[in-house]
């Protein structure tokens, strides 16, 4: 049985080094293959998680999955904690790709959204983030592609790229408070 890799915290200096590119001729590798499941069976076990970036992991490279699922998802905050089986709905949907992502433009109009992080457990805050964005990356095959998202996936964009820049989320946010957990809120009623 596959060992689930560790989601490193806050305290772990790895989330705060600009990660590394990698290089062309290593995406297809062994290596490069192994970090990719690492990181698909660690979001696969966070609930409320749509998204990771390597660094999250341990490793210092410019790579970010996002969840298939996440395609699906309400852009609220609230509205995303009280969805079904949200674990269920990733593992079906599969992971889009992002190495050496880069942000290509960013709306002028921003909104300012819910936030947490799979790093920054239990936080979640306000951030000021633009309602659209554009990626450039290339797959886990090495085809360089652009993408461009509005609402969740805009936010994912910004929110990942920042991971690989050794920013987190809580150095931007505002009214940062602990999220109750599944079990509190159900007996909030």
């Amino acid at each position: 049985m596959r060992m689930v890799p560790t989601i490193v915290q806050k305290e772990d200096p790895v989330l705060r080094r600009k990660a590394v590119e990698v290089p062309l001729k290593d995406i297809s590798s062994a290596k490069i293959k192994k970090i990719l499941k690492d990181m698909a069976l660690a979001l696969s076990t966070q609930d409320d998680g749509v998204a990771i970036a390597a660094p999250q992991i341990g490793v210092s490279l410019r790579i970010f999955l996002v969840s298939k699922g996440a395609l699906n998802f309400p852009s609220g905050l609230e509205e995303r904690r009280m969805m079904g089986n949200r674990a269920e709905l990733k593992k079906t949907a599969g992971y889009l790709t992002f190495i050496n992502p880069v942000i290509t433009k960013l709306s002028r109009d921003r909104a300012v959204l819910d936030e947490g992080c799979l790093s920054v457990r239990p936080l979640y805050g306000k951030i000021k983030r633009s309602k659209k964005a554009t990626v450039t990356a290339y797959d886990e095959n090495g085809v360089l592609f652009t993408r461009g998202a509005s609402g969740l996936l805009a936010q994912i964009f910004q929110h990942e790229t920042d991971h690989l820049e050794g920013i987190l989320f809580i150095d931007k946010a505002t009214n940062l408070r602990e999220m109750p957990g599944e079990d509190e809120l159900g007996s909030k009623n």
